[in-house]
């Protein structure tokens, strides 16, 4: 557009230029005041999801977002925590960091007193404090970010989108460059064959469509965020509404995670609430851990408890499955231990009969819905003990299997996916209304199951994390779209090989760093909400595409053949660029539009849209030379005034054309189109029509015209909507043919020849 304000610059047709500029500045406003809304909402998120960090401020422990540390505070860093800055780590303990992100080492890195850790860097295992050497981009993780933000991934939707715009972009050229072939050999004057060839250009190639679809996509985000479910990745979107299976982690998600203790399991003469009192002993108070409150919770004897005295505590991670503390009392010392039952039973030197007990004992509470806890003690370097189990119970969410129901009822098949024991996963999962028929991960993975019986199967307990990246691969493999959820460093793996992560309420920050949506409420029915909100913003991303197409076949194909067959120009430059900035505002009102929600996951239908729109396309450009036809030979009139009849019905047309292209049914059927979209569209009608009607930036065409040109439009919309509804019937149709051919091809290739 500037181009062409230049060339009518120099062919001193200073009314164009004036007319171009003012809507070359008019439409730059738009652009820039739509991209800066969608910035801020894009920003807002991030601020929702900005890492917290555990720092001792004026002798105190407190948590703080991490863009507020200073070098010299001291911050703790455990388990599942992204560091915050960098450190230098210092006091007793070890780390486990993986920092392959930053370094590329494939392996994680122990980290010890005196050493470095990085912002940015997961911890897999221990715990430790250490003091900021550096914040923000004097990190080494900051140094490396702005190489980072160089890379670009692409959803199944940006390819499509692309594929598109590239095929229109070609189209363009090719047939503006007929255009100017014509001019040149017709011996038209070049600047003004220019001009128009540059306007019509811009008005043909979707321009705005990135940007309509970030402003889609992050007005639906605000909607997402308003409901408890942050997008950290917009383009994850699409995902979410195409997702047809969810594996679904258990604890926390479908559990209140409120762990309580039961009826306890002492052993060998050890009383009740002295077996609880040892499983305290080897519980922190200030980790903040689920297991050590209950544990804490329960215990009768505080004083007993405060008489010994904690000589050294390691902490459970996922290999040893068992946290550990060293105890003095009296001058007596000891090691206590609990943790996973195999884990702690494997340190005692158990008899076959002690063995079986205890394995009968955990198996009964597993059926009860119980998670059993094994405690086990030795004094100084003496043989371990077992001194029983303790059984914790952690119920399923009220909410749950009403919100795995509705799942179900939008067509996702869930995966129940934990580390619990295979008895527990399986009462958890017919407490829920899922199926029970778990599989142990052991027994399934490693080659064992391939990846459709992986794909078939109901859910696996005692999984480890790669256990649960094999099942996201597997499933995908199988041309699933994929959801996972999670809360726990263990997760993110799963969660970035995830079609659609999701981090679940109380999820670590590397589980929600690997996300592409945050869970901020508990539960998983926020997730059914988010869903439909997807798919809602899925079929407006589609209306606009499908517009989009139907809008440049129209215009393009029209001009395009007036010029070739009748050597006349239908509209003019000023006309065009008038046209493009009164398509802006109700285009943009697709993002605010209603739109229906898909009984089923949906997904890109490259056949769907290109049909409608080529349908909707060439019935406007036969509308156009009709309408053509009727003001030349019929009404007699002058080209200028010919000129504003077709702009006219080019906006009012194109604008009904909106209403068209939304869904596959009827433009009278539910959901009605948003207050915003009708006010947009008709605000722009009226405006462009008084334009027409009083020769604003246009010659003058009356009243009497102008109503013409708005019942004719209104009669190609009753037809146009005809011809809709028996192409989307027609693609229905043609659909479930080719399956049932592909069904009869199956039988006849008999068993196993599908």
């Amino acid at each position: 557009i500037e181009a062409a304000a230049l060339l009518s610059g120099l062919a001193r047709r200073w009314e164009d230029f004036a007319i171009i500029l003012s809507m070359l500045l008019l439409n730059a406003f738009v652009g820039f005041y739509q991209e800066r809304q969608a910035d801020s909402a894009i920003e807002a998120l991030k601020r929702r999801l900005a890492l917290r960090a555990w720092v001792l401020r004026e002798g105190a422990w407190q948590e703080l977002d991490a863009a507020d540390l200073v070098p010299g505070d001291v911050v703790r860093v455990r388990l599942g925590n992204i560091v915050p800055a960098d450190l230098e780590l210092a006091g007793d303990g070890a780390l486990s960091v993986d920092q392959s992100a930053l370094t590329g080492e494939s392996l994680p890195v122990a980290k010890a007193a005196g050493d470095a850790a990085y912002s940015g860097s997961i911890v897999r295992e221990g715990e430790m404090t250490g003091f900021v050497t550096a914040t923000g981009e004097r990190t080494f993780f900051g140094r490396a970010a702005r190489l980072v933000e160089a890379a670009e991934t692409r959803s199944h939707f940006q390819q499509a989108v692309l594929r598109i715009g590239n095929f229109l972009i070609l189209l363009t050229l090719a047939l503006v460059a007929v255009i100017i072939l014509n001019a040149l050999f017709r011996r038209e004057p070049l600047v003004e064959t220019l001009m128009f060839a540059l306007i019509l250009t811009v008005a043909a190639i979707p321009v705005a469509l990135p940007a309509v679809l970030s402003v889609t996509m992050a007005a639906g985000a605000a909607r997402l965020a308003a409901m408890k479910a942050i997008v950290s990745r917009l383009v994850s979107i699409e995902e979410l509404a195409g997702m047809d299976v969810l594996c679904s982690d258990k604890t926390g998600t479908l559990t209140k995670n409120q762990l309580t203790l039961g009826e306890s399991f002492p052993l060998a003469g050890v009383a009740a609430p002295e077996l609880v009192l040892w499983a305290a002993l080897a519980s922190r108070t200030t980790a903040g851990d689920a297991i050590d409150e209950a544990v804490l919770a329960a215990v009768a004897d505080r004083a007993a408890l405060a008489a010994f005295e904690v000589l050294g505590f390691t902490p459970a991670d996922p290999a040893r499955k068992r946290a550990e503390a060293r105890v003095a009392r009296e001058g007596v010392r000891w090691t206590v231990t609990k943790g996973a039952p195999q884990a702690v039973a494997a340190l005692c030197d158990l008899e076959a009969a002690a063995a079986a007990e205890v394995q009968a004992a955990t198996e009964d509470q597993a059926r009860r819905g119980y998670r059993s806890l094994g405690v086990a003690r030795r004094e100084g370097d003496g043989p371990w003990r077992l001194l029983g189990l303790l059984p914790l119970f952690d119920p399923p969410r009220d909410d749950a299997a009403a919100a795995l129901a509705e799942a179900r009822a939008m067509g996702l098949s869930i995966r129940m996916v934990t580390g619990d024991h295979l008895a527990i996963a399986r009462e958890t999962a017919r407490r829920l209304g899922l199926p029970d028929a778990i599989l142990r991960a052991s027994e399934a993975f490693g080659g064992r199951m391939d990846d459709a019986d992986l794909a078939a199967a109901a859910g696996f307990a005692e999984v480890l994390p790669e256990h649960k990246f094999a099942l996201v691969r597997a499933l995908q493999a199988q041309g699933h779209i994929v959801g996972m959820t999670g809360d726990g460093v263990n997760d993110a793996p799963a969660l970035k090989q995830a079609d659609a992560g999701i981090a679940v309420s109380g999820a670590t920050d590397a589980a929600r760093a690997a996300a592409d949506l945050v869970l901020t409420a508990p539960g998983l029915s926020v997730l059914a909400r988010a869903v439909e909100e997807a798919r809602r913003i899925f079929e407006r991303m589609t209306a606009y595409a499908t517009f989009r197409i139907a809008e440049t076949i129209r215009v393009l194909l029209f001009m395009s053949l007036s010029i070739l067959i009748f050597g006349f120009y239908p509209v003019t430059p000023a006309m065009i660029v008038l046209l493009a900035v009164l398509n802006d505002l109700p285009i943009m009102m697709i993002a605010y539009d209603h739109a229906p929600v898909a009984p089923a996951p949906v997904r890109w239908d490259m056949r769907r849209v290109l049909s409608l729109s080529c349908v909707l396309g060439v019935a406007g450009v036969a509308a156009s030379f009709t309408l053509f036809w009727i003001g030349r030979d019929l009404l007699k009139l002058a080209g200028p005034t010919l000129q504003s009849l077709i702009f006219l019905k080019l906006l009012v047309a194109g604008h009904l054309t909106l209403f068209l292209t939304r869904g596959d049914g009827p433009p009278w059927r539910r959901p009605w189109p948003s207050w915003k979209l009708v006010a947009a569209t008709e605000a722009t009608q009226l405006l462009g029509t008084l334009a027409a009607v009083y020769g604003w930036f246009v010659p003058p065409l009356g009243w009497r015209l102008a109503g013409f040109v708005w019942a004719y439009s209104l009669i190609w919309f009753a037809l146009n909507a005809a011809l809709k509804l028996a192409t989307a019937r027609a693609l229905r149709s043609g659909t479930g043919a080719h399956r049932r051919h592909l069904l009869r091809v199956g039988r006849w290739l008999g068993p196993g020849g599908g």
